[in-house]
């Protein structure tokens, strides 16, 4: 009403402002953060909309400058009126780190989507994080994408995260563009990087630009495929200018032409001919060739640039649009649900029966926002879908378009589209339909927790506020876990790494206002046997009327590697034992190995084969031969040589070369292996295995011992058998643990 009666009486330029300010308050009212125009895009003919329409994701080793780069390219698409820089001094930070703490910390934390459009190409794309303990976000990412970018450092080059991001890569079978950013540091070499793209990752990769220019010396780039000299200028890079290349360039972009040509020949027919009859390609036909072959996952077109001295990101705009795939391009499959989940292909067609994946989950003040990739048919705003696992019918409250944490209101989305719904309950990996077919995309790959600690509110009343959060971040994050011991009585929590447990500790009070109470770290060991023990168990108890009997024979003995779950497999000739009980017998089984015998933690590597046993026709019952079987384990572990396993890490070391001798005896001090050493420019890169349990407070440790100058990442890489004294150190403190607890029982 006060904002009817105030444009009635306004003049008319303040009649519009008022009327933007009363449409800002309804929108603010609505929900939404921020009062967007839904970009106009001629939807008449989706088909044509989705063979411009590109979705990519970019990732990197941390600290090699994604965010940098997606709000340069934000910039330069006009999506955003201002560059902000990571830690820039202005204090408001770039776009997509919309966290409180990834801007203090400097980090990615979360993987933020955003829509842009470059030359009439709709772009979706989602910055993923740099650091190990948040790959989950990078590996769901690509799970839904189309195609990416790998940004790596033109001094550090490819590092321990560059190559499990392009393990996910592969995995996932997405073509990506190698981007070498940071081409303006002192030490920036290009050809090093794109030699350890082709000895470390694997890959068939060439360079299509030649650098103009080195360090402070950057001035832009020479296209190999067209042969022109590109330059940026101006305050932020916005003025490009193509010439001639420089006469002192002319024979080193000749000799990269003739390699990139070389590197294409070798997987594309066309190229490969016209090398052979020694003929100059066409740029058309450089360029089809280029597109073909990073589609068919056979080549790796490399670009390079500084993000930060806005050189070079445009270019990388057109490679994404040239040489990366349309929706339509890309296969994907689902399961049937409907038939025995038989593998079937979607169609990129919005006239098809709906399936949409949500693949990422946030919380937010209007409800659970859920990331959705559209695979086929439409989503609409007000109609119903349906969840495939639980079978629910549910409406779509609203629909949105992410930029950040802004939002753009849309009324429907359309096969290949990126887009997040509103009010609706689910988890990460579910497929929702339209209800017309039961196909459920396949899920995403989740790795295993690597560290756990005790967490418990500091004020008993605050227990309320920590439950709910620790429900909502198991909800969005599938690698953050939580337990709950039975005999401290205290909530478990795990995690990828002590800066991911931190996180969340840290959003806990934050967001919920809850102070927390944490006990230290604890690494998740595992137990195995290393050999065969056979068993020949029977459990009887009588104790008036029916009694309990089962007597189970058999051998346990190690499967192919450590980490293999438990298998349980029946070599019983006859009805010896009822096919009913054998079921029995296997939940005894598998909750044995819940709790190993030497530490009480989860056992891998090992099969329970059952070769015969013996039943009563009164006394026999499942619990009988589940105790019987419990029993079994225990007599067996103790001939089988049961051992500790421990987490191992793969440890990548970066410090001046003067502090090598210091930083390897640091690692031997703690138990590491070291696998290899560079030298590259006054610095040495360690690469080296150390066992979890051991890499607590060595970042303290190794900023002490260089002044500062050190640094390290570390991933997850297996379990390992520890050493018989570290494991009779284990087994004691573990006793000593146990009966303390018993005590204060």
């Amino acid at each position: 009403g006060r904002g009817r009666k105030m444009m009635r009486s306004a003049t008319s330029s303040t009649l519009q402002a008022a009327g933007r300010a009363f449409g800002r308050a309804v929108a603010a009212r609505r929900g939404c953060q921020r009062a967007f125009s839904v970009t106009a895009f001629n939807r008449a003919s989706h088909l044509d909309y989705l063979k411009n329409m590109r979705n990519i994701g970019i990732s990197a080793h941390i600290d090699s400058g994604k965010t940098t780069l997606t709000e340069r390219i934000l910039f330069y698409t006009g999506r955003i009126k201002e560059i902000h820089e990571v830690r820039g001094k202005d204090g408001v930070g770039a776009k997509m780190d919309s966290m409180d703490l990834e801007r203090e910390k400097g980090i990615t934390i979360q993987s933020a989507a955003t829509f842009c459009e470059w030359k009439k190409h709709p772009i979706n794309i989602i910055d993923t994080p740099g650091h190990v303990d948040f790959t989950i976000e990078v590996e769901r990412a690509l799970r839904v994408l189309d195609g990416a970018v790998l940004v790596l450092c033109a001094v550090g080059g490819v590092q321990s995260q560059t190559n499990t991001v392009d393990r996910q890569m592969k995995r996932y079978s997405v073509p990506r563009i190698a981007f070498i950013n940071k081409m303006d540091r002192g030490g920036a070499d290009p050809w090093r990087i794109v030699g350890q793209i082709r000895e470390k990752l694997f890959l068939n990769a060439a360079a299509i630009q030649v650098p103009i220019g080195r360090e402070d010396g950057l001035e832009g780039m020479v296209d190999l495929i067209t042969m022109k000299a590109i330059r940026f200028s101006g305050d932020k890079g916005e003025t490009i200018t193509e010439a001639e290349i420089d006469a002192n360039m002319v024979d080193e972009c000749k000799e990269k032409r003739a390699e990139l040509i070389e590197k294409l020949g070798e997987v594309d027919d066309e190229i490969g001919e016209l090398f052979l009859a020694e003929e100059e390609p066409t740029v058309q036909q450089l360029t089809d060739a280029i597109r073909r072959a990073t589609l068919d996952l056979k080549f790796v077109p490399v670009m390079m640039g500084s993000a930060y001295k806005n050189k070079g990101v445009q270019l990388l705009l057109d490679g994404v649009v040239s040489y990366l795939p349309k929706p339509t391009e890309v296969v994907n499959t689902a399961l049937d649900v409907a038939n025995e989940e038989k593998e079937v292909i979607t169609k990129t067609d919005p006239k098809e029966p709906l399936v949409a994946l949500a693949f990422k989950l946030q919380e937010s003040p209007f409800g659970q926002l859920t990331y959705l990739r559209i695979y086929q048919g439409t989503m609409r705003k007000g109609e119903f879908t349906f969840h495939v696992a639980t079978g629910k019918k549910m409406k779509v409250p609203r629909l949105v378009r992410m930029h950040s944490d802004d939002m753009e209101d849309v009324d429907e989305a359309k096969a290949g589209e990126i887009v997040a719904m509103f009010g609706v309950e689910c988890a990460t990996g579910d497929t929702f339909t339209d209800g017309k077919t039961k196909l459920s995309m396949t899920s995403m790959h989740v790795p295993e927790a690597v560290m756990s600690l005790a967490l418990e509110p500091a004020q008993k009343s605050s227990l309320d506020k920590f439950s709910k959060a620790l429900s909502r971040f198991m909800r969005e994050d599938p690698t953050f876990r939580v337990g709950f011991d039975p005999e401290t009585k205290q909530t478990i929590v795990s995690g990828m790494g002590e800066l991911h447990l931190q996180i969340y500790v840290e959003r806990i009070k934050r967001e919920y206002g809850v102070e927390c109470v944490a006990g230290a770290p604890r690494v998740n060991y595992r137990e195995t046997i290393t050999r065969k023990a056979e068993f020949d168990y029977q459990h009887k108890k009588q104790s008036g009327g029916q009694g309990q009997y089962g007597r189970v024979i058999g051998y346990l003995e190690p499967t192919d590697t450590i980490m293999d779950d438990p298998a349980f497999q029946s070599d019983m000739i006859g009805n010896v034992i009822t096919p009913s009980w054998l079921a029995a017998i296997e939940k005894g089984f598998r909750e044995s190995c819940e709790s190993g015998p030497l530490m009480d933690h989860r056992m891998s590597g090992a099969r329970f084969v059952l070769t015969d046993g013996n039943s009563h026709a009164v006394d026999s019952s499942e619990l009988a031969f589940k105790l019987a079987a419990k029993g079994a384990v225990r007599q067996a572990v103790e001939k089988a040589g049961a051992t500790v396993l421990e987490p191992v890490m793969s440890v990548e070391i970066v410090c001046p070369d003067e502090f090598q001798g210091t930083v390897v005896s640091l690692v031997n001090k703690r138990k590491g292996m070291i696998e290899g050493s560079e030298t590259l420019h006054g610095y040495v890169t360690i690469n080296c295995v150390v066992p979890l349990a051991n890499m607590f407070g060595y970042s303290t440790e190794l900023r002490s011992a260089t002044q500062g100058k050190g640094e390290f990442s570390m991933e997850y890489k297996t379990h390992m058998p520890v050493t018989p004294q570290v494991q009779q150190e284990l087994i004691a403190k573990h006793a000593e643990e146990k009966a303390a607890k018993q005590k204060g029982k």
